[in-house]
């Protein structure tokens, strides 16, 4: 199916312009005449390639239309003209681009949930289900407006996975870095200087075992390059894989410090994403189905899926979810006592609220852990290499001051 660029006049004589995808002009033109406009022009779209990797809208601008979006509706304007003006005032050409697309499928009859899901790069599944509920409802202003807090909450989560992960693997990639240009030229510069000194026979154990480490090191490098890059790979292959996937995904759960934050953080992602969704009218097994696509680990997805299946044959969300394992005993008991009270949407809401100040405060205290613990290790390395180098240095000084 292709997409063709059509220009049309409606009866009061206006010009009128958009894009349809259809597999001839003939069909663009048959739907043209149905919506009570005469064809002028029908001709097929230049094929364009995209090499953006990811979505070209950032979460700020996706919050920004959003709140706008719900403004607008809610003060009566009609959806295609919200949609043109949002697409007037954007600053980025891209997701302009998007919105113009959005508004000339709605203009050919699509719903606004249809629309959007044409682009999934930038409204996901979530989004689309979210506005289809607020479209059937006629509440779509207040399913926006539960939009764009979602997703404000959505992003300082990520800043929260940022902090707990790249912290200790910056500090990792310095320690090995500072490691590498002690090994390959600190320490065979000290080597050269012992043997002009004519004491290499005479070094001490600690000196003669970092020197050996360092003529390992620099002559077996281009294997331990290999050996990293392979490693990388196969890092990398693995994780492509369904069993390689989960046993990391896994790994980073149960990983100590890091992992207790990666699950309260899985927590509040997933109670937060289940509430805004069934508090906005969508139907638990669908909510469930959008939910495990969207926790961003496999184990958790795991539970979520098998809990949908156990909902299906008639069990409550608690007792399946208590057996998965993958969330605290205190939080399915939570999502019990929502069930019993008919109130499990804003109990999830309530869960994510606690679990979001849990993630702050883990984090910061992972951090705080973590700082001085590195900056020992790393510390600890290098003082033990320094002193094995100035070892035969002062011992050589104390011979000289002897004679």
């Amino acid at each position: 199916m292709a997409t063709f660029l059509w220009e049309a006049r409606a009866r009061t004589g206006e010009l009128r312009k958009g894009e349809m995808e259809a597999e001839s002009p003939e069909l663009v033109q048959n739907r043209l005449r149905q919506q009570q406009l005469n064809p002028v022009r029908v001709r097929r779209k230049a094929r364009e390639f995209n090499i953006t990797i990811g979505s070209p809208v950032s979460d700020k601008d996706l919050v920004v239309f959003t709140r706008q979006f719900a403004t607008m509706i809610d003060a009566g304007l009609p959806l295609v003209q919200c949609l043109e003006i949002l697409a007037a005032q954007g600053d980025n050409k891209a997701f302009n681009a998007i919105i113009r697309d959005v508004k000339a499928r709605v203009e050919q009859g699509s719903t606004f949930s249809d629309a959007l899901g044409k682009h999934p790069k930038v409204f996901d599944e979530l989004f689309v289900s979210l506005v289809s509920a607020g479209e059937v409802g006629g509440i779509l202003d207040v399913i926006l407006n539960r939009l764009a807090v979602y997703i404000e909450k959505r992003v300082k989560l990520k800043r929260q996975v940022r902090g707990a992960l790249i912290y200790p693997t910056g500090i990792s990639i310095v320690a090995v870095g500072v490691m590498i240009v002690l090994l390959t030229f600190v320490i065979p510069s000290f080597e050269e200087m012992f043997k002009d000194f004519g004491s290499e026979a005479e070094l001490p154990a600690l000196t003669q075992l970092v020197i050996s480490l360092s003529q390992g090191f620099v002559g077996n490098l281009h294997w331990i390059i290999l050996a990293a890059i392979a490693g990388v790979a196969g890092v990398i292959y693995s994780y492509r894989t369904k069993g390689g996937k989960e046993f990391w995904h896994r790994l980073l759960l149960t990983m100590p410090l890091i992992g207790p934050v990666m699950r309260k953080i899985a927590v509040a992602r997933f109670t937060r994403t289940l509430g805004t969704l069934l508090g906005s009218g969508v139907g638990i097994l669908e909510a469930l189905a959008v939910v495990a696509k969207a926790s961003g680990n496999v184990i958790i997805e795991q539970g979520i899926v098998y809990t949908a299946e156990s909902i299906r044959q008639g069990k409550t969300m608690a007792e399946p979810l208590l057996q998965t394992k993958a969330f605290p005993p205190m939080v399915v008991q939570m999502i019990g006592v929502g069930e019993q009270t008919g109130a499990l949407d804003q109990m999830l809401n309530k869960i994510a609220d606690f679990y979001e100040e849990e993630v702050d405060v883990a984090v910061e205290a992972l951090t705080s852990l973590l700082e001085p613990l590195m900056m020992v290790i790393i510390g600890g390395m290098v003082g033990v290499m320094l002193i094995a180098m100035y070892l035969p240095i002062f011992d050589i000084a104390g011979k000289i001051k002897a004679q």
